[in-house]
């Protein structure tokens, strides 16, 4: 006899289920690193200029045997004991003595800025990580600026020429169906493993839909592919996802992780009124393939482009829509220069890594730790950030922008001129409405008046100057047309500036480091990344696309391919991918191909105990990985399955929890300032920086909102309305189309039972109410929120 489950108890298990689910860990190596770089930008720094004097290797005297400038002093602690207790900054002296609380006060010259504090008890707060001491990487720290070896520095892997590799023999050479495949068999028998079986064609297939798609294919598109016999059928699948519109959504919405995507941002910055036109040009971009070397050049200098017109300014928002911080005018210059140099080490630290997998900003305030870059590199990187302003540039050429431009001066006036009249009294109303018919003529009859303007950029400096004599009379701002290089600020500190460096590319990177000439150097920027880097933009981006695909990277620190980061698992395999990339015009939609169709991806999930035991991490591909939906492909197979997905593509956003929101998550509006809970509660990664990748948790807050979430209650409710509709009364055949919707298959006989016995037991639900709940347990499953 089959146990009646009450819907406490199913609810329970599903909450049970997912918290226990099979969740892929975090990379440590990702975490490290990503806290490392924090330390090196930010923490660092402060130790050197408040700290090193005293504590260091370069002291006279280490004063209370106290080192600062290493892991292993900090570790040892010195004549006080322990300096600091990682996670507990209450426990730390390190903090005690910063917060002058204590009969020792550091440093001795005077307390620190409270914003220095703060960022000194942060670090101590989450985990007080410092790069592991070696000798070799801690004389690097104190070398001088151009004391660093570029020419032992290019020895490096990731710096390294790619070329096609020669395949690998490997013994069961029946196996491998692409290239791919020879590499990744070559490594399993070296460890003495075997492939696994393929997956079944239902498997297979919904697999293949969320991955190109991100989203689950119908009961009609499945049912197509297994009555195809023929055999390039699935091949065939392949080309046809690969060219839907669907596809540059999945894959747009997962290059706006790295470019920090926001529809809006903080109520004073007016140019992000129109921000979806940047995801909307992404999501182009991607369905007509166009050239990942083109897709570089286009986001950081399309403007300068003579081959590409005004329709393509949207693309520039990968740079004018960055963060921006609020420099308050009344302020000392000496503040907001501090502020405006933040921007700019953002626009480097996002672009070199989203690009080049480096961590260029670590050397704003000394050279590199660990990687061959020197502060003048970074410098030379800022100053073509320093030489571009952010404005909105009108989607069509000056010239016929030129009238709406008038005309909106004119409107600006006469509405300034109308907040003048509301304050006076009596109101002078008839010459209010005289205004206001004015402005509705003239938006009526000015052709292209609501034309869509751009977030884009402009060729002007920033200067920020003195407003008066004197520090209290605050700031002001210049804008001029000429660029500018910036100085290499010591310790990077705008108001402590050294020698000028020209704007150039970086010196490992390039042989020569011949300056850039060409206005603010954006394009010279581009054209190097694609150029003189296009062996590392290439492995970056491959790799970028193999860790989608797998879970898992051949380099699993995406963003950081410098001695920090992580040594490829396949590094042939890499170098193949990479040098066929670039071969092949560096076309996105043939990598992809490559990809689906090799009998690597193909494989099943299931484990067997000799592949656990031998590669329980499944470093060598024995088998496929699964891996949850992410929310947005959650979100959007319900919608798909209750039959309520809008398919429109573009336009504004809207916001997520509104009912009457039914497009794709894709289109839900991302606020950087106050993101939306139910995205953060689902791993939804932080718009103000780039996101190397996603990052699955499993926490209680996802398990409630998959019980009380009204997203789940309306699409069951939509399911049970339209499964009554299909079969009215025949609970059988209406268990078996929800699987058919949900799963992509049909239930087994015990699912079949068990639904029926917990249908049965209405109790005092009504029939409908009992579906639905019915349902919303099946929307909360592992079976619906993973893919084999």
């Amino acid at each position: 006899m089959y146990f009646r489950f009450s819907i406490l108890w199913l609810s329970c298990l599903v909450l049970i289920a997912n918290t226990v689910a099979e969740t892929p860990a975090p990379a440590n190596a990702t975490l490290d690193s990503a806290e490392i770089a924090y330390f090196e930008r930010k923490i660092r720094p402060l130790l050197s200029e408040h700290c090193y004097e005293c504590h260091s290797e370069d002291s006279d005297t280490v004063q209370g045997g106290l080192r600062l400038d290493s892991a292993t002093g900090i570790a040892q602690g010195g004549d006080s004991g322990p300096v600091l207790v990682a996670g507990f900054p209450e426990q730390s002296l390190l903090v005690e003595t910063i917060l002058y609380d204590d009969d020792i006060q550091m440093p001795p010259k005077g307390k620190l800025a409270d914003h220095e504090i703060a960022e000194l008890t942060g670090w101590v707060k989450r985990g007080a990580a410092f790069p592991p001491s070696n000798t070799a990487s801690d004389t690097a720290a104190i070398r001088s600026l151009g004391g660093i070896d570029y020419a032992e520095g290019r020895r490096f892997w990731s710096f390294q020429p790619v070329v096609p590799q020669p395949l690998p023999a490997v013994k069961h050479s029946e196996w491998p169906r692409t290239r791919i495949d020879s590499f990744v068999l070559a490594a399993m028998e070296q460890h003495d493993l075997t492939p696994s079986p393929p997956a079944d064609r239902v498997t297979l297939v919904r697999r293949l839909y969320f991955d190109v798609t991100g989203l689950p294919p119908t009961s009609q598109q499945l049912q197509a592919f297994l009555e195809d016999t023929s055999p390039d059928a699935y091949e065939h699948l392949v080309d046809t996802l690969l060219e839907s519109p669907q596809y540059g959504e999945k894959w747009g919405r997962w290059w706006l992780d790295m470019a920090r995507y926001t529809d809006r941002t903080a109520s004073w910055l007016p140019q992000t009124s129109q921000a979806h036109l940047y995801r909307d040009w992404v999501v182009d971009a991607f369905n007509n393939d166009l050239p990942y070397n083109d897709f570089i050049h286009r986001q950081l200098a399309t403007d300068l482009m003579p081959r590409t017109g005004p329709e393509d300014l949207p693309a520039l928002g990968f740079l004018s829509l960055s963060p921006t911080y609020w420099k308050e005018p009344k302020l000392p210059c000496e503040i907001i220069k501090v502020i405006v140099a933040d921007e700019w080490e953002e626009r480097v630290d996002a672009v070199t890594r989203s690009f080049l997998g480096l961590t260029v900003a670590c050397a704003r305030c000394h050279d590199h730790k660990f990687d061959p870059i020197s502060a003048d590199d970074y410098y030379g990187l800022a100053g073509v950030f320093a030489s571009s302003r952010h404005v909105e540039r009108p989607v069509i050429d000056e010239e016929r922008y030129e009238p709406v431009r008038s005309a909106k001066q004119a409107v600006k006036k006469w509405e300034a001129e109308i907040a003048k009249l509301k304050k006076q009294k009596p109101l002078p109303q008839e010459s209010i409405d005289a205004l206001i018919a004015k402005i509705a003529e003239i938006k009526s009859t000015t052709p292209l008046y609501d034309t869509p303007m751009a977030n884009a950029l402009s060729e002007e400096s920033m200067y920020v100057v003195r407003a008066g004599k004197t520090p209290q009379e605050g700031t002001r701002f210049e804008y001029r047309p000429e660029p500018r290089d910036l100085p290499s600020f010591i310790r990077g500190n705008p108001n402590r500036p050294g020698p000028i460096v020209r704007r150039r590319f970086l010196t490992v990177l390039s042989e020569d480091s011949r300056p850039f000439e060409n206005g603010s150097g954006r394009l010279e920027l581009a054209e190097s990344i694609t150029n003189d880097a296009a062996s590392l933009a290439a492995r970056v981006f491959v790799n970028r696309v193999w860790l989608a695909h797998f879970g898992q990277g051949i380099v699993d620190t995406p963003s950081n391919f410098g001695q920090q980061g992580s040594r490829p698992t396949h590094p042939q395999l890499l170098d193949d991918l990479a040098a066929r990339f670039i071969e092949n015009g560096w076309s996105i939609k043939r990598l992809h191909r490559d990809i689906l169709i090799s009998a690597t991806w193909q494989q099943s999930s299931a484990d067997s105990p000799q592949r656990s035991h031998i590669d329980p991490e499944n470093v060598w591909l024995a088998r496929m990985n699964r891996r949850r939906l992410t929310f947005e492909e959650w979100r959007d197979a319900m919608l798909t399955a209750s039959g309520r997905l809008n398919p429109n593509l573009g336009g504004p956003s809207i916001t997520l929890d509104s009912s009457a929101n039914t497009r794709r998550t894709l289109y839900a509006t991302v606020n950087r300032r106050d993101v939306s809970p139910t995205l953060m509660v689902h791993d939804f990664p932080d718009p103000t920086q780039h996101s190397p990748a996603r990052m699955a948790t499993v926490t209680p807050l996802q398990g409630l909102y998959a019980l009380n979430g009204p997203l789940l209650t309306q699409q069951a409710k939509w399911i049970a309305y339209q499964l009554e509709a299909e079969s009215p009364g025949n609970e059988p055949s209406k268990i078996a189309a929800a699987y058919r919707r949900l799963f992509s298959r049909a239930p087994h006989d015990h699912e079949i039972h068990l639904g029926m016995d917990y249908l049965a037991d209405a109790k005092s639900e009504s029939k409908s109410d009992r579906w639905q709940q019915y349902i919303h347990v099946l929307l909360a499953t592992n079976e619906f929120t993973f893919i084999d």
